[in-house]
């Protein structure tokens, strides 16, 4: 974070971290990881982001990489882990500085939904969920463009 004091020894060993990294047993797997960050992405530097706006973009990205995979039956949802509230559609995303992150949607039923979450306590399970009109909705691609505004 922009006001941070470190060593010259953990300045030396943040610039050389991989900011990235993944693995997966199919050697032709692909991965957000693995792709070049976007310059909407890498034009402020990561240590001049609040832990949630860095969340944010890095969520974006998983989300479009995610409706890659995915045919035109299909959308992107989000399950909830230990919850019986369903799945939500994700229509919208957010974050509110330094630290919080929200999603908007609906449930399967069309109610609106809205999770707001802590960067500390974020966990995004991502589905493939059934398509709720007629075309499917892809918000990984509608937030990627605004981040390049």
């Amino acid at each position: 974070m922009t006001g941070d004091i470190s060593t010259s020894a953990e300045a030396a060993e943040n610039a050389v971290l991989r900011i990235s990294c993944a693995a997966h047993a199919d050697p032709d797997a692909t991965s957000v990881e693995r792709e070049p960050l976007p310059s909407a992405v890498t034009k402020k530097p990561v240590d001049q982001k609040s832990p949630a706006e860095w969340a944010y973009e890095r969520i974006i990205l998983y989300i479009q990489h995610f409706e890659k995979q995915l045919d035109q039956d299909h959308e992107v949802g989000m399950g909830f882990a230990g919850s019986n509230v369903g799945t939500l559609h994700i229509q919208g995303m957010g974050f509110f500085a330094p630290d919080m992150v929200t999603f908007y949607g609906v449930s399967e039923s069309g109610a609106k939904m809205q999770l707001v979450q802590h960067v500390t306590q974020l966990n995004v399970m991502l589905r493939s969920e059934p398509k709720l009109k007629d075309e499917p909705s892809r918000i990984g691609f509608v937030l990627a463009d605004q981040l390049e505004t």
